[in-house]
């Protein structure tokens, strides 16, 4: 795709977001499962992905993890927006492939110790570019991807987040 035909899908929607900027806010859903052994079957738009526990953690490894999940969601959005910026700005990627990686400390998540936090400590994001842009097209390209990518933006900014719980009674009389 090339910037003049990225422009032309993206302007009507801008231009309706200016006009109307509530028909801009959309919510996702994601869905899951509970399963035998310790698993949440996760449909995505793709497939069925059943995670479960890490061996850290007492898993068998056979579940996808949902940390790494997280960093797979991260550098599935990283990639997609450094591919948008990129061709919006005039950057020729002749190839990129992206990286993350984060550190976890398992005693919060086992309670092992409650001065060890529950949850990645550090999220490190790294772009291996093969291109002839130069250092300051480099630095606006990453500047850019990290504006405007979802994921990072979200995990960066830490968004409001709550849980809560509704309970559906099975009636044993229905499986008579």
């Amino acid at each position: 795709m090339d910037a003049d035909r990225l422009r032309m899908l993206q302007a009507p929607l801008k231009e309706r977001y200016r006009q109307s900027p509530e028909t801009a806010r959309v919510t996702l859903r994601a869905h899951g499962r509970v399963g035998d052994g310790l698993t949440c079957r996760v449909d995505t738009a793709k497939a069925l992905v059943e995670a479960g526990l890490h061996p850290a953690t007492g898993g068998t490894g056979l579940g996808a993890c949902s940390g790494d999940m997280l960093l797979q969601a991260l550098i599935a959005c990283a990639g997609v927006t450094l591919g948008a910026v990129a061709t919006a700005i005039g950057v020729k990627l002749n190839d990129a492939t992206v990286e993350a990686e984060g550190d976890l400390d398992f005693r919060g998540t086992l309670g092992v110790s409650k001065e060890a936090p529950v949850g990645f400590l550090n999220i490190r994001l790294h772009f291996v570019l093969d291109t002839d842009a130069s250092d300051d097209q480099l630095d606006t390209l990453l500047r850019l991807t990290e504006r405007y990518c979802v994921v990072y933006q979200t995990l960066a900014s830490s968004p409001g987040l709550r849980s809560s719980y509704r309970t559906v009674r099975s009636d044993a009389s229905d499986s008579a």
